[in-house]
């Protein structure tokens, strides 16, 4: 999979989702490893979820994970907190905001039922 496949499989999976119920501003930075090493970043602002190709310099998370991990991150057939537990992501910054992962993952997944 290239860095361009894996920027617009995570940019498809939050395109409906609605994070309205999120106040704060919170910017993630995703290293993608290995096959279609990369960064773009996830930015939730005004209740919605932008996704965009470029490295977040003033982010509040920054994950790294391999593809697969940050695909199954974004469909929501991946837990975050259970993938930073046992080592298949690492997460420097304000991990509390990192919980907004989480709900979005959730979110993700409903939206497809």
């Amino acid at each position: 999979m290239t860095y361009e496949e894996i920027v617009a499989s995570v940019k498809a999976a939050y395109a409906d989702v609605d994070a309205s119920h999120i106040t704060d501003h919170v910017a993630f930075q995703f290293n993608v490893t290995g096959e279609g090493e990369g960064a773009f970043y996830v930015e939730i602002k005004d209740g919605k979820v932008n996704v965009e190709p470029y490295e977040y310099y003033d982010r509040d998370i920054l994950v790294t994970a391999n593809a697969d991990t940050v695909i199954g991150l974004a469909n929501g057939k991946i837990d975050p907190v259970k993938a930073y537990l046992i080592g298949r992501l690492k997460a420097e910054g304000d991990l509390g905001k990192a919980a907004f992962l989480k709900q979005l993952s959730g979110k993700t997944d409903k939206k497809k039922k």
